[in-house]
C-alpha cells in the first residue's frame, strides 16, 4: 500500500514516470471521429465527459450525417417560410427539426424522429378531405387539448362516412407506415377531470371500415377492421409503403371509408393522419398503447412524450 502511495505522489511531481494518458488528451478530430459512429442520443451523452468531447460534438460532418438526405428540401421547399433555419450550424438545426414545424397554413407538422433521424408527418383533419365536413348537421370542429391541433373533427352522425387525404413529399429511401388516429366519443372535462361523451357512439360494430393507400409508382394497401375502444385515441395502421429514389418526389393517397348506407354511424373523432419510418411507427404504436394505462386521463402528455418534442438531449 505504500508504495502504491509513493509511486502516485512520484507521477505528479514531474520526478517519476510520465502521467498516463486521460480521457480528456484525446485529440477533439479523434473524439469527432468517434462520435460520428455514434446515434444521437450517445453523441449527446459523450458530449457531457469533457471539453474535448463536447467541441467536437458540434462539428458539421457528425450532425450531416444524422440529418436525413432530404433535408435540404425540408430547409428550403417544406420550412421555407422560417429563414432562420438556413443560418443553423448542422447540430442545432438537428435539433430544430426534431421538434414539431409546421407547415401549409399550420395543417400539416414534420419533425425527425430524434434518435434515428427519421422524417415523420403529422397530416390534420382540416388537412383531409371529408364527405360533408361543411354540413353542421353531420360534421364539427370541436377544441381539444388532446393533439398536436387545435381542432378535432366529430362526427355525429352520417350514412356515408369517407375521409381522403393526399400528400406530395421528397422521402428518403426507406419503408414508411401510415396511420389514422381516431377515437370513439368526445372528450369532455367535468370537474377538472375527464370524461367522455358517447351518447352519438353507433353503428361502428355493424360493418368495418376500410383504409387504403395507394402511390404514384403503383403500391397498393387496403385494410378493414371495426372501430373500438371508445374514450381511448387509437391509431389504426392503413398500411407500408417504400421509398427507393430519395431524389423524387412520391405521391400518396389514403382514406378511411364507411359507405355502406344500410345503417347510420356516429360519435368518431378524427385527429390526424401520421406517417413514420416503420420502425419508428412500431415503437410508437406500441409505446402508445403501453402508457396511456400509467397516464390515465392525462393522454396529451403520452402523446406528446413520444412524438420528437423533447430535443432536451440536444440542448448542449
Amino acid at each position: 500500500m505504500g508504495a502504491n502511495l509513493s509511486g502516485a505522489v512520484a507521477e505528479g511531481d514531474g520526478v517519476g514516470p510520465p502521467l498516463r494518458p486521460r480521457l480528456g488528451d484525446i485529440p477533439e478530430s479523434c473524439a469527432a471521429l468517434i462520435l460520428a459512429r455514434l446515434n444521437p442520443p450517445e453523441i449527446c451523452s459523450l458530449a457531457r465527459l469533457n471539453r474535448s468531447f463536447c467541441s467536437a460534438s458540434s462539428a458539421d460532418f457528425i450532425w450531416e450525417s444524422k440529418l436525413p438526405s432530404d433535408y435540404k428540401f425540408i430547409v428550403e421547399k417544406v420550412l421555407f417560410e422560417d429563414t432562420s433555419l438556413k443560418n443553423l450550424q448542422k447540430k442545432q438545426l438537428y435539433a430544430r427539426l426534431c421538434r414539431p414545424n409546421t407547415f401549409d397554413g399550420g395543417t400539416k407538422e414534420i419533425w425527425l424522429d430524434k434518435n434515428t433521424g427519421g422524417v415523420c408527418l403529422s397530416i390534420s383533419s382540416k388537412a383531409l378531405t371529408i364527405t360533408g365536413i361543411d354540413d353542421r348537421r353531420y360534421w364539427t370542429h370541436i377544441s381539444t387539448e388532446e393533439s398536436r391541433y387545435p381542432t378535432v373533427a366529430y362526427l355525429q352522425q352520417t350514412w356515408w362516412f369517407e375521409v381522403d387525404g393526399e400528400l406530395e413529399f421528397q422521402f428518403p429511401a426507406g419503408t414508411y407506415s401510415l396511420f389514422f388516429r381516431l377515437q370513439l366519443g368526445k372528450s369532455l372535462k367535468r370537474l377538472g377531470r375527464r370524461v367522455c361523451n358517447s351518447e352519438h357512439i353507433h353503428g361502428w360494430d355493424i360493418k368495418p371500415v376500410q383504409f387504403c393507400l395507394t402511390t404514384s409508382d403503383g403500391q397498393q394497401a387496403v385494410c378493414r377492421c371495426h372501430l373500438d375502444s371508445p374514450g381511448n385515441w387509437s391509431l389504426y395502421h392503413v398500411g407500408d409503403f417504400i421509398v427507393e429514389n430519395s431524389n423524387a418526389l412520391t405521391r400518396i393517397k389514403f382514406s378511411l371509408t364507411q359507405i355502406d348506407c344500410t345503417h347510420t354511424k356516429g360519435g368518431l373523432c378524427v385527429d390526424a393522419a401520421l406517417i413514420y419510418p416503420s420502425s419508428v411507427g412500431k415503437e410508437v404504436k406500441s409505446y402508445f398503447a403501453a402508457m396511456l394505462p400509467r397516464f390515465g386521463s392525462s393522454r396529451r402528455v403520452v402523446w406528446w412524450a413520444w412524438e420528437g418534442c423533447d430535443a432536451t438531449p440536444f440542448a448542449l
